[in-house]
């Protein structure tokens, strides 16, 4: 299982490797509705084929052009800022939500060994910063960054690769299998907590830690903050109240736990009457957990929890770029 920006840096050391040349595609700024948050990576190789994108398939092909036309690799900027959508008229041409423009940072030669490096630290679930300047192209690694997952000045622009976003799953049913399968390929860095022995054996998913800790005890060594969610789907109310009122405590970016309406506000009276859970700590708890999408099958539940997922990071992503200062125009 490999998610998208493990994908993507397979890919461009596979072309380099073989000798062609690609150009790497970055998400700089999004305004209005769009695909594809900043930070996002796709490839166009020299002769135009694209891996990844950068806008759902809006402006790949303007930029394939301009890539494979002949001359993109052999002269001018290292790093390259396109921009899309900035006029009414543009926006219509390259079928871009109403509202939206959209700015890509196009690096003409990628250096291979920090490719190789970023796709270890991305299966390893290691975080690692690139940070990339405008100026003279150059682009460095680095073990600390800034907090956000994506910044940008007027000198250039900081991803954070490897474990942007962090997933507890308390419970190694059939669900957390489903679960953990789904969220890896959002880009999760995924660990399952499971205490009980008959659970663990024959575990099927070999690159997602299954952990024997207590679910207390996992949550708190979790040190869980805004990138980092947690999900109890044991369906036991000893183990998973145990994570629950951990993790209810702590900045997680999402906490949910399976069960009816019935089932949650009793979790949510025993947490307050056994934990001394606060309202305001009890009201952040997903319960039901998941979208109300009519799922009933393991696998289908997996969907709506792991979209509700989605939604609560989209959410986090939207207040972030608000809160930040407005990225330059370069």
């Amino acid at each position: 299982m490999r998610g998208n920006e493990e994908e993507v840096l397979a890919q461009a050391l596979a072309w380099l490797e073989s000798g062609r040349r690609a150009a790497l595609l970055t998400v700089l700024g999004t305004y209005g509705a769009s695909p594809r948050p900043p930070g996002s990576m796709a490839l166009i190789r020299d002769d135009g084929a694209i891996f990844g994108s950068v806008s759902g398939g809006c402006v790949e092909d303007d930029l394939r052009r301009e890539i494979a036309g002949g001359g993109f690799f052999d002269g001018g900027p290292a790093v390259r800022v396109r921009s899309f959508g900035v006029s009414v008229e543009e926006r219509q041409r390259y079928r871009l939500p109403c509202g939206n423009s959209l700015r890509v940072a196009v690096e003409c030669a990628p250096d291979a060994a920090q490719l190789e490096a970023l796709l270890q630290a991305a299966r390893a679930r290691r975080p690692l910063w690139r940070h990339v300047r405008y100026g003279d192209g150059s682009a460095s690694l680095a073990e600390s960054g800034p907090d956000a997952a994506f910044a940008e000045d007027e000198t250039g622009f900081s991803v954070r690769h490897g474990a942007r976003w962090r997933l507890l799953i308390i419970g190694a049913s059939e669900l957390g299998r489903y679960l953990a399968q789904i969220a890896v390929t959002l880009d999760y860095a995924v660990t399952v907590c499971e205490p009980r022995e008959e659970y663990r054996q024959d575990w099927p998913l070999p690159d997602v830690p299954l952990s024997a800790e207590m679910p207390d005890d996992l949550v708190l060594a979790f040190a869980c903050d805004r990138y980092a969610a947690v999900v109890a789907v044991t369906h036991d109310p000893k183990l998973d109240d145990l994570a629950l009122m951990e993790a209810l405590k702590l900045p997680c970016q999402y906490v949910g736990a399976l069960g009816s309406a019935t089932t949650t506000l009793k979790r949510k009276a025993r947490l307050a009457e056994h934990f001394g859970l606060t309202p305001e700590q009890l009201d952040r708890l997903h319960g039901p957990v998941g979208l109300a999408i009519g799922s009933r099958t393991p696998a289908e539940i997996a969907v709506s929890i792991a979209a509700d997922l989605v939604a609560s990071r989209s959410a986090l992503q939207r207040a972030a770029a608000a809160e930040a200062p407005q990225a330059c125009r370069a």
